[in-house]
């Protein structure tokens, strides 16, 4: 993504772990980044990788606010080791990921980010690590709550929790999104006539990105 982009190779449960991180933008005075981001990228079986160009973005968002952002591959796409696994072996990916960047014992703060199917591998994440108090951001996009059963956003999360998604989204219908956040009474920023891709409206959803990061603190 730019000079300052590190390929790295992880170890996770069914073999190596392709990743990259880039590395943030200090403001004037930070002496550290404020932590690292996760970011999942979408469906290993059309096309999803870390060079997707909304996984791109979210990465860009991240950095610009001052995270370390860490895209990785999940099993079998790029050099990650594995096959894929309908959420559950992938879900493991990221728990491994998360643990060796960020590892629990640095005490450093996380957030979790993820678009499509990496938003809903995203959603369990956030489930099982929110309770461990190590996660301070997440950000879901065009999350696949038509095909995959995506958790519920912890309740204490929610404030922390960006949501976003395209009006005409034809791949994961808005509707079905909204019957996912309906019952948690969970807010979805709606980026109108927006479809799956956010194709032209990639720096909107950048800035929408950096918008929640920034009002975070």
């Amino acid at each position: 993504m730019n000079a300052q982009t590190e390929r790295l190779t992880l170890s996770g449960p069914a073999g190596a772990i392709e990743a990259v991180r880039d590395a943030a933008t200090l403001a004037d005075g930070a002496a550290a980044p404020r932590g690292v981001a996760i970011i999942a990228h979408p469906h290993p079986l059309f096309g999803g990788t870390i060079d997707n160009k909304v996984v791109q973005t979210l990465a860009r968002a991240f950095v610009q606010c001052g995270w370390t952002a860490v895209r990785f591959n999940f099993r079998g796409v790029g050099g990650t080791e594995g096959v894929y696994d309908e959420g559950q072996g992938e879900l493991q990916d990221l728990l491994a990921v998360v643990e060796q960047v960020a590892p629990a014992a640095a005490g450093q703060r996380i957030a979790l980010a993820g678009f499509s199917f990496g938003a809903f591998v995203t959603s369990h994440a956030l489930a099982a690590l929110w309770p461990q108090g190590r996660v301070d951001q997440a950000v879901l996009v065009g999350t696949a709550a038509s095909r995959f059963a995506v958790a519920p956003v912890p309740p204490d999360a929610h404030l922390r929790t960006l949501v976003v998604h395209g009006e005409h989204d034809d791949t994961v219908p808005l509707a079905a999104v909204m019957d996912w956040a309906r019952p948690q009474i969970l807010p979805v920023t709606v980026i109108p006539a927006g479809g799956h891709f956010f194709h032209g409206q990639l720096p909107l959803l950048k800035n929408l990105v950096v918008r929640h990061l920034q009002s975070q603190g």
